[in-house]
């Protein structure tokens, strides 16, 4: 697959390369004239956003202020990416059962089942890909990822070598339990404790199916996505422990 980068743009000290690997639509966000190679971050976004959904942008260039590079895509059927007939039955099913106050638990594992294979393959070649710019390099990975971003995370953690460090989240253990027994590398898991769509019982669950045995779980109050501002925070003195300080 061919690599391009196709765009730039620079805010607040942080430039954003639009870039394409074959079908595959991403952004890499460095620190303004970045020279030499820095951890990475892989940031997987949420079911039904996409690269640039606000929460990605807003870690995106927390984290490259701080002197990583992070690297976001759109995941099959998201975003720029084309849609099919049977991503958008699963969907379409998924807000009618939610709309209902049915449990979609079954239903959300069904889609990242779906999504998982092809977002896996897309996320190594990715990785592949980055690793040989001059301002990125060989240095150590991790992967931020919550709600659907730990369900399609958690796959490519258990298939992926080179991911050293992970923040998950947001998520039951329905159709994981198996793939997360494989996930070794530390973890921080953030649970949101008056979460709506994810039933507690189902995220703790999960929390204790990681293999790691350095895994830490941190929960807050509040709905589905209202993480709280400090947990930011919290990720980058995560990352910058596992994967060393960014430039």
């Amino acid at each position: 697959m061919r690599f391009s980068l196709t765009s730039q743009t620079s805010t607040d000290g942080v430039t954003e390369q639009s870039f394409t690997l074959g079908d595959i639509p991403g952004v890499l966000f460095t620190q303004d004239a970045a020279v030499g190679p820095r951890p990475l971050i892989l940031m997987g976004h949420g079911g039904g956003q996409h690269k640039r959904a606000p929460g990605v942008l807003a870690g995106a260039h927390r984290f490259a202020a701080e002197g990583f590079a992070v690297a976001a895509i759109d995941a099959p059927h998201h975003g720029d990416r084309p849609k099919d007939e049977e991503f958008l039955r699963f969907a379409g099913d998924m807000r009618a059962r939610m709309s209902a106050g049915g449990n979609p638990a079954e239903l959300v594992a069904a889609m990242h089942e779906l999504l998982a294979g092809q977002t896996v393959a897309d996320w190594q070649a990715v990785l592949t890909a980055l690793q040989e710019l001059d301002h990125v390099g060989d240095s150590l990975v991790g992967y931020w990822g919550v709600s659907m971003g730990c369900g399609l995370g958690v796959p490519l953690l258990a298939a992926e070598p080179r991911v050293r460090a992970a923040v998950l989240g947001l998520l039951g253990v329905h159709g994981l339990a198996e793939q997360a027994a494989r996930v070794t590398v530390p973890v921080r898991f953030l649970l949101q404790w008056d979460d709506t769509r994810v039933p507690r019982e189902g995220a703790l669950a999960l929390f204790d199916a990681l293999g790691s045995p350095d895994k830490t779980l941190h929960a807050n109050p509040g709905d589905h996505g209202e993480i709280p501002a400090s947990e930011t925070d919290s990720a980058l003195r995560f990352f910058a422990r596992h994967l060393g300080q960014g430039r």
